[in-house]
């Protein structure tokens, strides 16, 4: 019976929209800063790895895989460097001071 007058009542329905608002603003906004921090990783490992290694060999395709390389990498770190978080709590920060 409770359930049922909670969820009848307009204010609460209300509420209940803006938190689900807010959570999917954060996990987007999340997933955006995670996607950041792998473009960041992909730059940085296209300039640190070398440029001639065996591992792809010398072939016409060699670029392309070890760019796909490189971005596999980079979307497997992503999150755990720092960078994804730090940007997160000052975008998500500025949120709340709008």
């Amino acid at each position: 019976m409770i359930n049922t007058i909670e969820a009848t009542n307009p204010r609460n329905a209300i509420l209940g929209n803006v938190i689900a608002k807010t959570q999917e603003t954060k996990a987007a906004l999340r997933e955006q800063t995670d996607n950041f921090e792998a473009l960041l990783l992909k730059t940085l490992l296209d300039e640190a790895m070398p440029k001639a290694d065996t591992l792809f060999g010398e072939g016409a395709g060699s670029e392309i895989y070890r760019s796909l390389y490189h971005e596999a990498l980079s979307g497997a770190l992503a999150g755990g460097f720092g960078y994804s978080e730090l940007l997160y709590n000052s975008l998500a920060d500025a949120i709340k001071e709008k």
